[in-house]
């Protein structure tokens, strides 16, 4: 008996204990002893034989379906043969819940525990028990399944992706659980499947176009779910499909003409949705009935559809009104709106141009020279929190003066080579141009060892915060105005000033805006005042990198050709 290999005693009314010593028919392949009276001698605790069968490591089958074993599977179930390929184990009488060492089995192809007493939650598959919890996602590491049924239970979640990576299999049916989430578009990878059914569920979203990729399925059902909008024209691609149930969910849209080429296709349910428009005639549509399109939203079609005749007259003209005004009357509408738009703009940004405000025009009063104790004060002592910018020669704090007025200090560190030219550049390039688009100086405090420049606040901070934290955000109409500041802050800097100014720093960080979102250009250190007969200049002092012009970094290059290349590169 020890070279046993096949024992098969199936349908027969053998009654008694089974045997514990199974387990010494050590090259047994095939076991079938189902449909019989066959009981387990511990049917009050874990099924012993089961236990015993793990010593037959060549065992491939092994269906013992109808027999009153009771008791509970063994957590050894997940040491039995990695080859085993068919377990049959429906209809037993178990109790209590799966074992976890099931998903071990990685030859499984067929699996049968249903009609049995199994609850609570679970790491495998069964139908028709009282099973709780979410799918596992383990169960996608089985590549040679080709049947999971764990229909009738009370399985809630998502659908684990990792069952769409089940390339083999055959039949899928998740029916009549609390499943929710949407399909997602890898559904279509499941080439092979010839059942989906998804019926009577809470699966909510559209209807994955990727399901018209499988083209061996037959049966679908995604009935009695939460699905919307419209049926995908590729499900005409399903050439072998017989039968089709979308009932009872939220879809709209019109029935695709392209299902006439489904000439397989028997079966077919899209009541209780939201459909509307013409019920195609064509293909196997000739045999269908009223059932299945009643309660609908607004179909049409043929008289045996028990729907109202389609009005194609109205229809072809409506379409034809339609791709009139598209053709002809659409586009000069948007071309004036534009245009009427692009006008308003421009005449308001004139009137903001025309006249430059003056300092003095929206300060509280005239400002001297302010003393560094007064700023001190102003700044809290220019403490870190009031800090709000930080160069390489200089920092900048928030302040508010005596009268109220908020502002922005800017200490140079004197310790660095270049803030005292940085200073006096500053001062000699701001000291005669006023422009709304221009940071403002207001007031400065120089000493021996203390330089420092008061300027206008910038509620807004700088561009380079709008643009690259995540935090905030510029709609189009903000970054285009903001492009249309910024140029126009350099048109009056190259074109209009008593003295040509070429900025030489021109980036996101220098770039404030205020309460309005207007831009406003700051930062003159490094700037350069140029003549008219004198375009261009030569430097040691460079920018920025990634902002200069190529002349610029390479041999210190200074023109207002520089500051447009940094313009284009902000």
């Amino acid at each position: 008996m020890s070279e046993l290999t096949e024992l098969d005693i199936w349908d027969n009314f053998f009654t008694g204990d089974l045997p514990k010593d199974l387990g010494n028919l050590r090259r047994l392949e095939f076991l079938n002893f189902g449909f019989n009276q066959l009981t387990d001698e511990h049917s009050a605790s874990e099924v012993g034989f089961l236990t015993s069968l793990t010593n037959c490591k060549f065992l491939r089958t092994l269906w013992i379906e109808d027999n009153p074993l009771k008791g509970i599977l063994p957590n050894s179930l997940g040491n039995l043969s990695n080859s085993l390929e068919s377990f049959d184990a429906s209809a037993c009488q178990f109790r209590g819940t799966i074992p976890t060492g099931i998903g071990n089995l990685t030859s499984l192809i067929s699996l049968e525990l249903g009609d049995n007493d199994l609850t609570g939650t679970w790491d495998t598959c069964l139908s028709s028990n009282q099973l709780t919890g979410s799918i596992p996602s383990c169960l996608g590491y089985l590549p040679p399944l080709r049947e999971l049924s764990l229909h009738s239970n009370a399985l809630a979640s998502n659908i684990p992706p990792s069952l769409w990576t089940l390339r083999g299999l055959l039949v899928l049916n998740l029916s009549s659980n609390f499943l929710t989430g949407h399909l997602p578009p890898e559904v279509g990878n499941i080439k092979s499947i010839t059942t989906l059914d998804l019926s009577k569920n809470q699966v909510s979203g559209h209807i994955p176009r990727t399901l018209g990729e499988l083209q061996n399925l037959e049966d679908l059902s995604l009935s009695q779910n939460r699905l919307q909008g419209p049926i995908p024209l590729e499900f005409g691609d399903l050439l072998s499909l017989k039968f089709l149930d979308l009932s009872q969910n939220n879809l709209s849209g019109v029935i695709p003409k392209s299902l006439e080429a489904l000439t397989y296709l028997k079966y077919l349910n899209f009541s209780f949705n939201k459909l509307q428009g013409e019920i195609p005639d064509g293909g196997p549509f000739m045999n269908f009935t009223a059932e299945s399109f009643i309660f609908n939203e607004a179909l049409c079609g043929a008289p045996h559809f028990q729907v109202i005749a389609c009005d194609k007259s109205t229809h072809s003209r409506s379409w034809r009104m339609k791709l009139f005004i598209l053709k002809y009357i659409l586009p000069p509408v948007i071309s004036l709106i534009t245009l009427v738009a692009f006008l308003v703009l421009w005449i308001h940004r004139r009137n903001n141009l025309e006249v430059p405000t003056p300092i003095d025009s929206w300060l509280p009063g005239s400002h001297e020279k302010i003393s560094h104790q007064q700023l001190l004060y102003a700044t809290n002592y220019f403490g870190e929190d009031n800090l709000i910018g930080k160069g390489s020669l200089s920092m900048v704090y928030k302040g508010v003066l005596s009268n109220g007025l908020t502002v922005a200090v800017k200490v140079f560190n004197l310790e660095f080579q270049g803030a005292f030219r940085s200073f006096d550049s500053e001062c000699e390039v701001m000291q005669s141009i006023r422009h709304r688009n221009l940071v403002k100086i207001i007031t400065c405090c120089s000493n021996l060892d203390f330089k420092a420049l008061v300027l206008e606040y910038m509620p807004k901070g700088s561009l380079d915060r709008w643009l690259y934290s995540h935090n905030y955000f510029l709609d189009l109409i903000q970054r285009l105005n903001i492009m249309i500041d910024v140029a126009s802050a350099l048109e009056y800097l190259h074109h209009d000033c008593p003295s040509l100014v070429v900025h030489c720093d021109l980036k996101p960080n220098n770039i404030l805006l205020d309460d309005d979102m207007v831009a406003h250009v700051g930062d003159f250190g490094i700037a350069r005042l140029l003549t008219e007969i004198e375009s261009i200049q030569q430097t040691k002092t460079l920018g920025t990198i990634g902002y200069m012009a190529p002349e610029y970094g390479s041999d210190g290059i200074v023109s207002t050709k520089g500051d447009v290349f940094s313009y284009g590169s902000c």
